[in-house]
């Protein structure tokens, strides 16, 4: 079915305005991920070296997961040297591995649990995709990409008015699909998810969302182009989520209680980004949650550099969100603060008429 998907994706994306393609930054992403998929298929889509490049993240040891070979050497390296000191090589296994920040990140996730919803309490990650990178923690499952946003939903939730309801949610850009599974994997959250996303990418969120919940409570791209209307609640009534490309985001009509943007508005141009955050203006979204480099995406020097041209930084989204007022930044605990400076940020901003 994906084979449909994106031959009519393709089509359909050759006269959208530019806002609306993969950026300059995802273009060769775009492109390594449709070559990979060409010749791997789906079903082992999270070991692509394209996807752990661009947007199935990792623990392990500085971003090694694609460089096997040098991984083991430092492995096997240490191994001799602590051989004789048990506990030390089970702590160097747990570090390199990435267990030792993912345990970091779990403690983080538990410590700021709460009673309100939306629920994560009982969440576990699924294998679909073939995950080359899972750890287990108190019998439950989680990759980088689940406890990224596990801990981002606690951030929200230390924020929201007693009143707030997060029933209806869009994100841009959602990956394969994490936020997703953890809104819709608890009944209790009542949740209807939106993923809007560039090609290929949306098809990897359409199937991973699929296999987990069942093809017929979630819609893909062909699905949608059906529909009479995008409307929310509409979709609703079939649908725990949809998932859509972003020429259709301007047809999507009704309420947004929350949206969401994890790193990859870092990874656009200004005026993609303005534009997409002028649609979340339209939807009247309540709450807005963003995680971007604090610093700044690298710079592309060349037109063949991976990078972006102009990099976004928190005033930015000050700017583009002149009807919100910002309501808490956060680095440390439930971002990520980096070895090397360049420090992942969440932002959530407020609706000022709510």
């Amino acid at each position: 079915m994906y084979k449909n998907n994106i031959e009519q994706i393709m089509i359909d994306m050759h006269d959208v305005a530019a806002c609306f393609k993969p950026s300059h930054f995802w273009q060769m992403g775009a492109e390594k991920l449709q070559q990979d998929l060409q010749s791997k298929g789906m079903e082992n889509f999270r070991r692509f070296p394209s996807a752990l490049g661009y947007f199935v993240p990792t623990y392990q040891f500085s971003g090694w997961i694609n460089q096997p070979d040098k991984y083991q050497h430092l492995l096997s390296e240490n191994q001799a040297t602590l051989a004789d000191d048990n506990k030390a090589w089970l702590n160097m296994q747990a570090f390199l591995s990435g267990k030792m920040q993912a345990e970091s990140d779990y403690r983080v996730y538990k410590a700021s649990e709460s009673a309100l919803l939306p629920n994560t309490a009982a969440f576990s990650e699924s294998a679909v995709g073939a995950p080359v990178e899972q750890f287990e923690f108190e019998q439950r499952v989680f990759s980088r990409s689940s406890l990224n946003y596990l801990m981002g939903i606690n951030f929200l939730k230390q924020h929201l008015h007693a009143d707030d309801q997060i029933k209806n949610v869009l994100e841009i850009g959602g990956g394969f699909g994490s936020l997703g599974e953890i809104l819709l994997s608890d009944a209790a959250n009542d949740c209807f998810y939106l993923n809007v996303d560039i090609p290929p990418t949306c098809l990897f969120s359409s199937y991973y969302l699929q296999q987990v919940f069942g093809e017929q409570l979630v819609a893909d791209y062909l699905d949608s182009k059906r529909f009479t209307n995008l409307s929310i609640e509409g979709m609703r009534v079939t649908y725990k989520a949809a998932v859509l490309c972003p020429w259709q985001l301007s047809e999507v009509s009704g309420t947004i209680d929350l949206f969401v943007n994890f790193i990859s508005f870092q990874e656009m141009e200004p005026d993609i980004v303005q534009n997409y955050l002028n649609e979340v203006e339209r939807l009247q979204v309540k709450y807005v949650l963003l995680r971007n480099l604090k610093e700044g995406k690298q710079i592309a020097k060349s037109a063949g550099d991976v990078g972006v041209k102009t990099p976004i930084l928190g005033d930015d989204y000050d700017g583009f969100l002149p009807n919100y007022d910002l309501v808490a930044c956060n680095v440390f605990p439930f971002g990520y603060k980096t070895i090397d400076g360049f420090h992942s940020e969440l932002r959530l901003y407020r609706r000022k008429s709510i």
